[in-house]
């Protein structure tokens, strides 16, 4: 490899190095100890989300040193910079979580804004916690640089009295403890073991199922996504990656190239045959939105539908992150997938090669304890599937890995909460009965604000044994942890007069993951007088700042919430400037 394959006349870089004008924007790159040489190859952002909030983000920097160090290799000149991330796992359960899915907003925005603002040609992304992953996703395909994606890695998994553990035991734990049926020392134990070291939440939670989806969606090289945290081995996927940015840079292809209708899809199999978190199907519309190409809930939920699941993982399933890559990663899980004719082959990925050609360099078989053959299914649907009817008009959708045929359909009186909190406390006090059906509203992208995740509610029921024994509906979002019949993304929203805002304590709901129905025994003419009578979206104290700004913007669940008009608005590209 050598520097003149790289022409800057064509390379955004050239408004911040090239000529005589420049002189003076040079002058503060001679200020950082850049060489001559070093000014005038190709600039590549190397983007971190690391911070201190959590696990998750904690081994960032020093990956990052690593993909420096490729890029470098191959006569590139890395910019490092960093931006936020809302960690998920802390933000739980109280008035920090209505920051998380604004946060996937401030990430991709920030990105594209220091890209921007300095020039940059290409972009390697880290990012190790849940909307980090498609947060940066999206900057990628929205700049439409050259980029590759990398993942910081899972958690090991934590022992307690002999068996693996993950922070999902630990929120069920306390649902436990409040029905006394765990006391408070064994709790304490359990809390100090249950995170042994750096890296995102180990089961097929939401970090790892976007990990997942950026190798099957070809922005990250194969099987980066794989090896927790803590292991040494990453770095060599950092280097590979700075390498590999600098090739696509000279080959030409871009984010938008490989980001396809057929890509998405082929993500889309990847969650569903993994049982992965229903959060994806808000994540890859957004990403889908970035590149200009209608890829909605509906469609996420059309794909789950037919793709069996076959990968047993946590919550549904038995085995974590490390366990997965232990068996040969996602490659292997895509490897089973082609052998069922469920991938497009000739989708272009990080490495330049199709992704044919990258599963014709695979040569792992499923182990059959944590990966399955794909004709030899855990369940013939995918882990998630989408559900619709007269209480969600415009989708819902529901993790049901690990689920019996026998818990597929619910049907019971609904028990209404206005908000997470109060049905939390409610949960807790054991005020709610067996065979319900427990509503909480007002936790959509507007309405919440923010769209909360329920994890500390569903994990509360699970605690308490009650996991099977109600449902549970809301316009907000559920953990990746989160397991039984928990259906979230109900649109529209309660803010928007959608169906759910105007349902009444005991009126009979019927949920249907096989026939993906989801419906409340009220006619027509009766839901429309109650919209008529609805008094308007419920008060919120988020009347200014971020969360605010988010709530203004916010579109509707089934596109992925997004804020902005996306490649359709476009009147250029950033690569092209």
């Amino acid at each position: 490899m050598d520097a003149p394959r790289f022409d800057k006349k064509n390379l955004p870089s050239r408004h911040v190095t090239e000529g005589p004008s420049r002189a003076p924007h040079r002058s503060y790159y001679y200020a950082m100890g850049l060489s001559e040489a070093e000014i005038h190859q190709p600039f590549v952002g190397v983007a971190t989300c690391w911070n201190e909030a959590a696990p998750c983000n904690i081994a960032l920097a020093r990956q990052a040193q690593a993909v420096k160090l490729g890029v470098k290799q191959a006569m590139g000149t890395p910019r490092e910079f960093t931006t936020i991330t809302v960690t998920d796992g802390i933000a739980m359960g109280h008035e920090g979580m209505r920051s998380s899915l604004a946060s996937r907003e401030a990430i991709a925005d920030t990105v594209e804004l220091t890209m921007r603002g300095h020039c940059y040609d290409a972009l390697v992304g880290l990012a190790g916690c849940d909307k980090s992953l498609p947060g940066m996703m999206m900057a990628m395909v929205r700049l439409n640089v050259p980029s590759v994606f990398i993942y910081g890695g899972s958690i090991l998994p934590g022992r307690f009295e002999g068996r693996d553990v993950t922070v999902q035991d630990l929120f069920e734990a306390v649902g436990q403890h409040q029905a006394g049926l765990l006391d408070e020392e064994t709790l304490h134990r359990l809390e100090i073991v249950a995170c042994p070291s750096a890296g995102a939440c180990g089961g097929q939670f939401t970090a790892n199922t976007m990990a997942c989806v950026s190798e099957a969606i070809g922005l990250a090289l194969f099987n980066s996504s794989g090896a927790p945290a803590p292991y040494e081995s990453r770095d060599q996927y950092s280097v590979a990656s700075g390498i590999a940015v600098m090739d696509l840079l000279a080959s030409g292809i871009r984010p938008r190239d490989v980001v396809t209708r057929k890509s998405l899809e082929n993500a889309a199999r990847v969650v569903a045959c993994t049982g992965g978190s229903t959060n994806a199907g808000l994540h890859l519309p957004a990403i889908a939105h970035e590149a200009g190409i209608d890829f909605d809930l509906g469609d996420v939920c059309d794909i789950f539908r037919d793709t069996p699941y076959f990968v047993d993982l946590k919550p549904g399933g038995k085995y974590v992150a490390k366990d997965l890559f232990e068996v040969g990663g996602v490659p292997a899980v895509m490897k089973e997938l082609a052998r069922g004719g469920l991938l497009h082959l000739d989708c272009i990925t990080a490495s330049g090669r199709t992704l044919g050609e990258e599963l014709e360099r695979v040569d792992t078989k499923p182990d059959g304890r944590v990966i399955h053959p794909v004709d030899k299914p855990l369940s013939t649907t995918g882990g998630v599937v989408g559900l619709k009817g007269n209480l969600a008009p415009e989708g819902a959708i529901v993790k049901i890995a690990g689920m019996t045929d026998a818990e597929l359909r619910f049907t019971g009186p609904a028990r209404v909460f206005e908000c997470e909190e109060d049905a939390f406390e409610a949960v807790k006090a054991r005020q709610y009965k067996e065979g319900e059906v427990i509503v909480i509203r007002n936790e959509g992208p507007k309405g919440g604000p923010g769209m909360r995740e329920m994890l500390s509610t569903t994990a509360a029921l699970s605690g308490q044994g009650m996991g099977k024994k109600v449902a549970l509906i809301t316009d907000g979002r559920f953990s990746g942890a989160t397991r039984g019949f928990c259906v979230g993304h109900v649109g529209p929203e309660a803010a928007l007069a959608g169906p759910i805002a105007l349902i009444r304590d005991g009126d009979m709901i019927t949920l249907d993951a096989t026939k993906g129905e989801i419906s409340v025994d009220l006619a027509d003419d009766e839901l429309d007088r109650r919209r008529q009578a609805w008094s308007g979206p419920r008060p919120t104290i988020y009347t200014s700042g971020a969360v605010w700004k988010f709530a203004q913007a916010a579109g509707p669940t089934r596109l992925g919430a997004v804020t902005h008009p996306g490649a359709k608005g476009e009147s250029h590209v950033y690569a092209d400037i």
